[in-house]
Formats: structure tokens, C-alpha cells, sequence
């Protein structure tokens, strides 16, 4: 179990996030420069938090309150970086043996067993240079796991592959994290890694957490703009139009530029007034879709921990909208 609660701030960015795991993968998605990276850094020891705590099993790697902070060496945590971080000058024995600690005994044999685990037989005594980059890679977790970690950080593995061998280093990677059988967590702004990989799944935006729960629940019901937008998820606004006025419908047509930003595909108006209706009927036709589409007045993201508002997916419009007859 990983338990993170960290404070880092920099010239006109800061971090504050804080996560739980509960065994498994934890995908860490989120746009470039969101903190997800730099999250992984403070949980293995690379950055100091400006304040915080970071517990891995029960063992307190870092808190602030204390002054405790171990070193990376001393973490016994895995880290994958983006660019693998092989040490060009040493062959792919040498790098796995700077993963390993304790005695020397029995080294070899494990040499042996990781370069057969990761498909590298005989490819002990080549450079990082003479690999091609899904040998890299499978070196690289080769000499993370030489170190036997109480958990493991990927960042962004398969950012560096194309298309054929993403696919392929993807299905390898779900085979050793559930072969080690220890917490993992996997940064990413791919949602398709994200929902192959992780069982569980924290959103992060600006540096902040914004969601944290099961990765299909969060697929299939993201209840944030933000959310949605990440996941690929069509959200579709549903809202209570009772009492709304008529020149409140006016604001509609701005929608269209609003849907281009926020990444909701559409909103249904329940309880319609019949002025109203044929109102939305009019913008209707002039938009693609069948839904009436439109912009509450002053709907800013509080307004979607109201009552009257809620989020369906995609597979859910049709039958909300027979059930509202539209």
C-alpha cells in the first residue's frame, strides 16, 4: 500500500495531491505538466516535498513533520523513467547489477533468470545503444526489478514506442504487475493505457487530484468536465428546466462554442416549458445533434455538485432521452 499526501510548489505551479492505494495498478492520468510525474519523484525519493508524508507498507519513506527523509537507495522502490535511464558506458548485465543490493552471491543465476524473464538472452553484453527500444525498456525493468521493490513507479513507459510495440510492451507490463503481485502506479495521458493497465485510476488537473476511483466507474460516469475530457468520455449535461425563462434560453446559443471547450457533448433539458421547447427546437435543427443543447446561465464547475444537475454517458443518452420524449 502506498499512502501519499505531498506539498511542492514552484514559480507559478504548485502541487497537492494525495492518494491511497489499495493493491494492484493506480493510473495517475492527466494533461502534460498536470503533476503527475513529479508526483512519482517525491514518492521514490528524486524530489523533496516542500511538506507532506509518503508511507509504503506501512514504513514512513518521507514526513516533513519529522524531518524523515530517506534517501532513494534506501526506499526499495522501482522506478521506470520515460527515457529507461540505462547507463550508456555499461552493457545490459552491468546496468542490472547496479539494480541489486546485498551480497554478491548468486548473482549470475539472477542475471540469468531476469534476462530470460524479459526476452534478453543473449543480449547480456550489449550496450544500451545496440538495443532497440522495446529491448531498452525490457532492460530497464530488468535492473528495476533486480532491486526487488516494495512497489513500482512507471512513468510514461510506452511514451517512446510506436504504435506495434506499444501494444505489445502493454500486454507485458499487465503480465509482470500481475505476476509481482505488489502496488504499482502508472503515469500516463493516454486513457487507453490508463483503462488496459490500471484497475484503479486518480485524474489530476493542475496539479491537483479531481477524481480517484475505480478506472471503469470513472470511464463510464466521470462527473467532472475535466473528468470527461480526459477519459474521451462524451458527457452529457442533465438539467431541470423548470422555471427557466425564456430570455435564459437566449444563452443557448452560445453552446456551440462552450461545447468545443468543455468537452460536453451535449445537454438535456428536462421539464421544459412549451415556449421554451420550441425555442430549443429551433437551435435544434441548426446542430448536429437530436438533443436540445444549451448553457445554464452562470454554470460553473460548482454546478455540478448540484442536485438539479447530473452526468450520463454516452450509452446512457438514448434512454434518458425516451424517458424525457425528446
Amino acid at each position: 500500500m502506498i499512502e501519499t499526501a505531498v506539498q511542492k510548489r514552484f514559480r507559478g505551479f504548485s502541487l497537492e495531491t494525495a492518494f491511497t492505494t489499495h493493491g494492484g495498478c493506480l493510473g495517475i492520468l492527466g494533461a502534460s505538466g498536470c503533476g503527475k510525474s513529479m508526483t512519482l519523484r517525491c514518492i521514490a525519493g528524486i524530489e523533496r516535498p516542500d511538506a507532506g508524508r509518503v508511507v509504503v507498507n506501512g514504513r514512513v519513506l518521507y514526513d516533513s513533520s519529522v524531518r524523515l527523509n530517506l534517501p532513494p537507495q534506501k526506499r526499495r522502490v522501482g522506478y521506470l523513467f520515460q527515457n529507461y535511464a540505462l547507463f550508456p558506458h555499461m552493457t545490459v548485465a552491468e546496468n542490472i547489477v547496479c539494480g541489486m543490493h546485498g551480497e554478491k552471491n548468486g548473482r549470475e543465476q539472477m542475471i540469468k533468470e531476469l534476462l530470460a524473464r524479459f526476452h534478453l538472452e543473449g543480449l547480456g553484453g550489449r550496450y544500451p545503444g545496440q538495443l532497440s527500444g522495446g529491448q531498452q525498456q525490457r532492460a530497464a525493468l530488468a535492473r528495476m526489478l533486480a532491486s526487488e521493490p516494495d512497489v513500482i513507479l512507471l512513468d510514461e513507459p510506452f511514451s517512446a514506442l510506436d504504435a506495434h510495440l506499444r501494444e505489445q510492451m502493454q500486454m507485458q507490463v499487465l503480465e509482470l504487475l500481475e505476476s509481482y503481485g505488489k502496488d504499482a502506479v502508472l503515469v500516463t495521458h493516454s486513457r487507453d493505457e490508463a483503462y488496459r493497465l490500471c484497475g484503479e485510476l486518480l485524474v489530476m488537473d493542475a496539479g491537483r487530484p479531481i477524481a480517484h476511483g475505480g478506472t471503469k466507474e470513472l470511464f463510464r460516469s466521470p462527473g467532472l468536465v475535466q473528468v470527461a475530457r480526459l477519459t474521451g468520455t462524451p458527457a452529457v449535461l442533465v438539467a431541470d428546466a423548470a422555471g427557466m425563462s425564456l430570455s435564459a434560453a437566449a444563452l443557448l446559443e452560445g453552446f456551440a462554442r462552450f461545447r468545443q471547450d468543455s468537452g460536453i457533448a451535449g445537454v438535456i433539458f428536462n421539464r421544459m416549458s412549451p415556449a421554451l421547447y420550441s425555442r430549443m427546437a429551433e437551435l435544434v435543427r441548426r446542430e448536429t445533434s437530436l438533443i436540445p443543447l444549451g448553457y445554464l446561465p452562470r454554470m460553473e464547475e460548482a454546478a455540478f455538485e448540484s442536485r438539479h444537475l447530473g452526468l450520463v454517458t454516452a450509452g446512457e443518452i438514448e434512454g434518458v432521452r425516451r424517458k424525457l420524449e425528446l
